[in-house]
């Protein structure tokens, strides 16, 4: 049986306090928008070879809880939450930070995608977690991703992310900062997936004061996000748009679906550990187009 140690249960117990408040936050906007619309929840358990149903309290391989709203404001938003555990297989295990020597793993976090109806909101992309190989570390980080950009939003989006990096060091925002330009990037498209944030990875945990640093910069990290993504909404989602706003809308949910199916760290590792195919999938978009 496993059983979760005191830094693998605070940051569960913190990613599903962080969904909790996203999903009130969001459903808080429809209302406004004069709809009833809310997450549904649907609780999921990791399959795969060798892998046992049910909560890792119980021996399972764990799981987790997908969260989808479809409304009027927001077009198709998913916020899951998994923790799962268990062994990676040999192939895979060479490729995680860790895992090379002994390919048993644990991990829990809370991933967000929001697709929006309205092409002069922004989508968004969120994600932080927790992992445990050989060595313990957090990563994550978030990312705004416009069909039609407007300096405003993408200022007070960075502003966000800037001010939660700034009690970490004087360089840590203009370092995750190109990290997420250079990661949210489409090679075979030479263009950027969208106006950038930030990302992180590989903060390792060697011991209690670096996972107290370490966690409490990804809890800024999801503040942040909190910060800066609901006034955006309210203040693009009654704008009025085009049917040509709509085409580069979905020409651009393309090329995002693009990434995060060809390139994307995230949908490859529940591709490959047994996680559930609509939570890893859920980021792709309602309505895309290819011209």
């Amino acid at each position: 049986m496993t059983i979760l140690d005191a830094q693998q249960q605070a940051a569960r117990d913190w990613f599903e306090s962080l969904r909790t408040r996203i999903c009130t936050a969001f459903e808080e906007i429809e209302r406004e928008a004069g709809s009833e619309a809310s997450f549904d929840y649907i609780a999921w358990d990791r399959e795969g070879p060798g892998v046992a149903p049910g909560p890792l309290s119980q021996g399972g391989g764990g799981g987790g809880v997908r969260g989808v709203m479809k409304g009027k404001v927001f077009e198709k938003v998913g916020v899951n939450v998994s923790t799962v555990g268990g062994e990676f297989s040999p192939d895979f295990a060479g490729q995680i930070h860790g895992a090379a020597e002994d390919p048993g793993f644990f991990a829990t976090g809370i991933s967000l995608v929001a697709h929006m109806a309205n092409p002069h909101v922004p989508a968004v992309h969120m994600n932080t977690r927790f992992l445990v190989t050989t060595k313990r570390w957090f990563g994550g980080g978030a990312d705004l991703n416009p069909p039609i950009p407007y300096a405003e939003d993408t200022e007070a989006f960075h502003a966000q992310f800037r001010a939660a990096c700034q009690p970490y060091g004087p360089d840590v925002y203009e370092r995750y900062a190109k990290w997420a330009d250079d990661y949210f990037f489409i090679p075979h498209r030479g263009v950027a997936r969208g106006v950038g944030g930030i990302f992180y990875d590989h903060l390792e945990v060697d011991n209690e004061a670096m996972f107290e640093r370490n966690f409490g910069f990804t809890r800024a990290v999801g503040e942040a996000f909190l910060a800066a993504f609901p006034p955006i909404v309210r203040r693009r989602m009654n704008t009025a748009f085009t049917e040509e706003d709509i085409r580069q809308q979905r020409i651009w949910r393309g090329r995002y679906a693009e990434f995060n199916l060809v390139h994307d760290r995230g949908t490859l590792f529940g591709l490959r550990t047994g996680g559930n195919i609509d939570a890893i999938l859920m980021s792709l978009p309602p309505l895309a187009a290819w011209e």
